[in-house]
């Protein structure tokens, strides 16, 4: 399928699969890019290079919606399991698009190519998540698109295109690291129900949002002490001016330590101090 595309580059394989509107194409060309690029097969960009769109290539499924509008539901139910996991199969794809674009956007800037084998290998690991969710999702009827989602990760990385520090912030260190804080209880309830299939699927994601998270942190705080400017500090200005509203407890202490997020970086950004 990908023979179809002709992949320029890093930053051109990258950008032809954001541009993709076919869900299985945008997977295999993330994935192909990143092994290509792995296996050092390709240059970091190309005079060829199509341009960078505003947004990412979407089917015409799902209805995007405020995500107060995307409606609740238990997963005692069987139509609330596929709600969460429709909720959670949107999130990895939004993450697809969001490791694409950070190389994309970001092919420039004076980082070392470890910076882009870390952003290719989440964008590899997110691909491989969207299809287990959605091949979960087949398994119990549904498909991706079946229900209205929200479009709150896309512009929460829209605001930070032309800051690469604030990028980082904003998507592996706040809206990766809160899939570490939700997915274990996640994880538990789905067990409670007897739906085993989706609570092994959850596990391989946490332990690869782990990494992600690892990534994410590892950058920040190069190009902090490149600059020589404060980790914690910088991250909490950086927050306060690109993300709205407070980070919401309880956290996942540990996991965030593990991946490098230390709660000198997050706790005064809580709705309450003692958070």
């Amino acid at each position: 399928m990908t023979d179809t595309f002709s992949i320029t580059s890093l930053r051109g394989g990258a950008t032809i699969a954001i541009l993709s509107a076919d869900l299985d194409i945008k997977t295999r060309l993330a994935q192909e890019t990143a092994t290509r690029w792995f296996e050092r097969r390709l240059s970091l960009r190309s005079p060829l290079d199509p341009p960078l769109p505003e947004r990412p290539g979407r089917p015409e499924k799902p209805e995007l919606v405020p995500p107060k509008a995307v409606e609740k539901r238990s997963l005692h139910t069987l139509n609330g399991r596929i709600a969460t996991l429709h909720a959670i199969a949107h999130i990895e794809l939004n993450a697809v698009d969001l490791a694409l674009d950070i190389v994309a956007r970001f092919a420039t800037e004076a980082v070392p190519n470890s910076f882009f084998d870390g952003w290719m290998q989440v964008a590899f690991e997110e691909a491989k998540h969207f299809r287990m969710v959605r091949a979960r999702l087949n398994d119990l009827g549904a498909d991706y698109g079946d229900m209205p989602a929200h479009d709150g990760l896309w512009q929460a990385a829209h605001s930070t295109r032309n800051d690469l520090t604030a990028r980082l912030a904003v998507v592996p260190l706040i809206l990766e690291a809160r899939g570490l804080d939700v997915t274990p209880s996640l994880q538990a309830k789905m067990r409670e129900t007897g739906d085993l299939e989706s609570a092994a699927i959850l596990d391989v994601i946490y332990n690869d949002e782990k990494g992600h998270v690892a990534i994410g942190a590892k950058w920040f705080r190069f190009l902090c002490a490149r600059e020589r400017k404060d980790p914690a500090a910088t991250f909490q200005q950086l927050v306060r001016a690109n993300f709205r509203g407070s980070l919401k407890a309880p956290f996942n202490d540990i996991a965030r330590a593990e991946a490098g997020l230390t709660p000198s970086f997050y706790r005064s950004l809580t709705s309450t101090s003692s958070a």
